[in-house]
Protein backbone atom coordinates (compact mmCIF):
# COMPACT_ATOMS: atom_id res chain seq x y z
CA UNK A 1 0.00 0.00 0.00
CA UNK A 2 1.53 3.19 -0.83
CA UNK A 3 1.09 5.61 1.91
CA UNK A 4 2.33 9.67 1.77
CA UNK A 5 5.73 10.43 3.17
CA UNK A 6 4.47 12.44 5.84
CA UNK A 7 2.44 9.41 7.05
CA UNK A 8 5.32 7.06 6.38
CA UNK A 9 6.54 6.32 9.97
CA UNK A 10 5.03 6.71 13.71
CA UNK A 11 8.20 7.82 16.03
CA UNK A 12 10.66 6.37 13.38
CA UNK A 13 8.86 2.99 12.89
CA UNK A 14 7.88 1.87 9.52
CA UNK A 15 3.57 2.49 9.63
CA UNK A 16 3.36 -1.08 7.89
CA UNK A 17 4.60 -2.89 11.03
CA UNK A 18 1.87 -1.04 13.45
CA UNK A 19 -1.26 -2.88 13.30
CA UNK A 20 -3.61 0.05 13.64
CA UNK A 21 -7.03 1.99 11.25
CA UNK A 22 -10.41 1.31 12.03
CA UNK A 23 -12.64 -1.40 10.92
CA UNK A 24 -15.96 -0.51 9.46
CA UNK A 25 -19.13 -2.54 10.70
CA UNK A 26 -21.24 -2.09 7.41
CA UNK A 27 -23.74 -3.86 8.75
CA UNK A 28 -24.20 -0.72 11.47
CA UNK A 29 -23.27 2.13 9.46
CA UNK A 30 -25.85 3.97 7.98
CA UNK A 31 -24.04 6.22 6.05
CA UNK A 32 -23.99 9.52 8.19
CA UNK A 33 -20.59 10.50 7.17
CA UNK A 34 -18.92 11.58 10.24
CA UNK A 35 -16.26 9.53 10.07
CA UNK A 36 -15.45 10.94 6.18
CA UNK A 37 -16.23 14.38 7.01
CA UNK A 38 -14.60 14.87 10.72
CA UNK A 39 -11.09 12.70 10.31
CA UNK A 40 -8.30 14.64 9.67
CA UNK A 41 -6.34 12.45 8.16
CA UNK A 42 -8.45 11.52 5.26
CA UNK A 43 -8.99 7.53 6.09
CA UNK A 44 -12.46 7.37 4.57
CA UNK A 45 -14.14 8.13 1.97
CA UNK A 46 -17.86 7.33 0.88
CA UNK A 47 -19.86 5.19 -1.62
CA UNK A 48 -22.36 7.13 -2.97
CA UNK A 49 -24.02 4.25 -4.14
CA UNK A 50 -24.20 2.21 -1.32
CA UNK A 51 -24.45 5.09 0.60
CA UNK A 52 -21.70 3.41 3.32
CA UNK A 53 -18.35 5.31 4.64
CA UNK A 54 -15.54 3.25 3.40
CA UNK A 55 -12.16 2.64 4.42
CA UNK A 56 -9.98 3.98 1.79
CA UNK A 57 -6.38 4.99 3.40
CA UNK A 58 -5.83 2.84 6.86
CA UNK A 59 -2.64 3.68 7.04
CA UNK A 60 -2.94 7.05 7.07
CA UNK A 61 -4.80 6.60 10.59
CA UNK A 62 -2.94 8.21 13.48
CA UNK A 63 -1.88 5.37 15.71
CA UNK A 64 -3.81 5.55 18.90
CA UNK A 65 -6.57 7.87 17.82
CA UNK A 66 -9.95 6.68 18.11
CA UNK A 67 -11.91 9.90 17.98
CA UNK A 68 -14.00 8.37 14.81
CA UNK A 69 -15.36 5.85 17.28
CA UNK A 70 -16.28 8.50 19.25
CA UNK A 71 -18.23 10.28 16.91
CA UNK A 72 -20.13 7.19 15.11
CA UNK A 73 -22.82 7.55 17.27
CA UNK A 74 -23.83 3.79 15.17
CA UNK A 75 -20.67 2.18 17.25
CA UNK A 76 -19.83 0.79 13.53
CA UNK A 77 -16.25 1.59 13.51
CA UNK A 78 -13.98 -0.47 16.28
CA UNK A 79 -10.46 -0.59 16.30
CA UNK A 80 -7.89 -3.30 17.28
CA UNK A 81 -7.27 -3.88 21.41
CA UNK A 82 -4.75 -0.74 22.46
CA UNK A 83 -2.54 -3.37 23.63
CA UNK A 84 -0.82 -3.83 20.09
CA UNK A 85 0.07 -0.43 20.24
CA UNK A 86 1.17 -0.10 24.37
CA UNK A 87 3.55 -3.98 23.00
CA UNK A 88 4.48 -2.33 19.90
CA UNK A 89 5.95 1.34 21.78
CA UNK A 90 8.09 -1.34 24.30
CA UNK A 91 9.27 -3.28 21.42
CA UNK A 92 10.60 -1.08 19.58
CA UNK A 93 11.43 1.38 22.50
CA UNK A 94 9.75 4.14 21.11
CA UNK A 95 9.87 5.47 24.99
CA UNK A 96 13.54 6.23 24.34
CA UNK A 97 12.72 8.50 21.31
CA UNK A 98 10.04 10.04 23.02
CA UNK A 99 11.91 11.15 25.85
CA UNK A 100 14.61 12.35 23.25
CA UNK A 101 11.54 14.76 21.61
CA UNK A 102 10.47 16.07 25.22
CA UNK A 103 13.98 17.15 25.99
CA UNK A 104 14.19 18.88 22.32
CA UNK A 105 10.93 20.58 22.43
CA UNK A 106 10.95 21.52 26.38
CA UNK A 107 14.73 22.05 27.39
CA UNK A 108 13.41 23.96 29.95
CA UNK A 109 11.89 21.10 31.80
CA UNK A 110 15.18 18.95 31.90
CA UNK A 111 16.62 21.41 34.52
Amino acid sequence: MNVPEQFAQWKGAPREEIEWYPTINEDACNGCGMCVTSCGRNVFDYDPQRKKAVMARPLQCMVGCMSCQVWCVYDAISFPDPTRVRDFIKKKKILVLAKKQVKEKYPKAQE
